[in-house]
């Protein structure tokens, strides 16, 4: 069991380099699945659920380096072996084996995903997508067998626009049979960051990152090789740090376009910030101003980004509210913000939030990941110490963040009990 001490109100000075998006990590790892050729993958960040996810594919099969942030995959020898509930259950983008070895093998046995308990998240736009292209699956106590003797390229209509369904339908289209369109696609920059993969493969889509997505279906694939896209939910997290710690505080390596929505919500705050190319220099800023936070689709606010959102807006002046539209269980973190001193009312998905509310150091949980980044930034600006138990969660998406915090002027200790 893993635990943050957390010594409050520390200014922040120096620079933070973002590394590579867990979530396109997470997915560009088992598209290698799809070719018995050598892949290349840079940029690749050091969490836990780029340590699963590896530890499955050497299960598989896969012959795997990984050393600098380079991770290299040759895949010549792998077999379709059933993907056991002990990883599955670890990890919510174990799911993207189903695509993956249903597109690569037309087999696939794995048990249902696990990951963070943010709310319903079922894979029924999955499943009826592999249907749909020619997949007979049998359920059984949660755990799938899918066939198919051959998978043939539909139109996929999704009702919501999921991004991992959007991903998992690219896995099993680049090797059927024909066209596939992906229709109210999720347009996510990680969405691109796969299809750029998958295409230098030899694979052929398009119109990633647009709501209709384009797959012609090709016989193999061949080697690859990508750059990770800078995260930005790890960027925005930061940021979120900066607006309320930081002194000429720099983040490094971030893409304002991934991340415009916070830029704009930060700047209706009254935040001292400042966009230079691929950096954001930004201040502590006094007298911050109420805003109010929706949760959506990119381009819109990120739901990933509400949690540790909602803590810098108790330190707002007047009344905000933070609407949550993707998941039903994202304010779980709330009571632990009250416990700190914060005034906020939940109902449902929303919460109202009056600030400016001081926040004193507390015993809180982080109750999922990015639970645990909220209540990493309300440790941080808290008055006195805070520790932050099940830390475990916030390890799965951030990289080296105790060590990123505490070279730029952080007080922070990861304990492991």
């Amino acid at each position: 069991m893993k635990k943050l001490i957390i010594e409050g109100g520390r200014e922040l000075s120096g620079s933070v380099r973002i590394g590579g998006a867990k979530n396109s990590a997470v997915a560009l790892i088992p598209a290698t699945i799809l070719t018995k050729g050598k892949c290349v993958i840079r940029n690749v960040p050091d969490i836990s659920d780029v340590k699963i996810l590896l530890e499955m594919m050497h299960e598989l099969g896969s012959k795997i380096t990984y050393k600098d942030e380079i991770l290299t995959v040759d895949n010549k020898n792998v077999e379709n072996v059933a993907i056991s509930e002990e990883y599955a259950s670890k990890i919510r983008a174990s799911y993207y084996f189903m695509g993956a070895l249903l597109g690569k093998f037309h087999h696939a046995e794995m048990s249902c995903p696990g990951g963070c308990v943010i709310g319903s998240r079922p894979i029924d736009f999955h499943i009826d997508a592999f249907k749909r292209m020619g997949a007979h699956i049998v359920e059984n106590g949660g755990n799938y067998k899918m066939d198919a003797a051959e998978l043939q390229g539909r139109d996929i209509f999704f009702d919501f626009p999921s991004v991992g369904a959007t991903i998992n339908v690219m896995f099993a289209a680049v090797l059927a049979k024909g066209k596939t369109r992906i229709i109210n696609a999720a347009r996510e920059p990680e969405i691109a960051n796969v299809a750029s993969f998958l295409n230098s493969m030899g694979a052929r889509i398009m119109g990633a990152g647009s709501g209709t997505i384009e797959i012609d279906g090709v016989k193999e694939l061949g080697n690859g090789e990508v750059d990770v896209i800078p995260d930005r939910i790890e960027a925005g997290t930061y940021l979120i740090i900066g607006a309320l710690l930081g002194r000429d505080f720099k983040i490094t390596d971030i893409v304002e376009e991934h991340i415009y929505s916070l830029i704009s919500k930060l700047k209706d705050a009254g935040c001292n910030l400042k966009v230079e190319g691929d950096v954001i220099t930004i201040n502590k800023t006094k007298n911050l101003k109420a805003v109010n936070i929706k949760t959506t689709v990119y381009p819109g606010f990120p739901t990933d980004l509400g949690q540790p959102m909602s803590t810098f807006l108790t330190q707002c002046e007047g009344e905000s509210s933070f609407e949550e539209t993707i998941y039903e269980n994202r304010l779980r973190h709330i009571p632990h913000l009250n416990n700190m001193g914060a005034d906020i009312k939940a109902f449902d998905k929303t919460a109202l939030i009056r600030g400016r509310t001081p926040l004193v150091g507390r015993k809180v949980k982080a109750t999922d990941l990015r639970a645990g980044a909220s209540m990493l930034v309300a440790g941080m600006i808290a008055d006195g110490t805070t520790i932050v138990y099940n830390i475990e969660h916030l390890l799965r998406g951030y990289e080296k963040i105790v060590d990123k915090l505490n070279n730029v002027g952080a007080n922070i200790r990861l304990i492991d009990e």
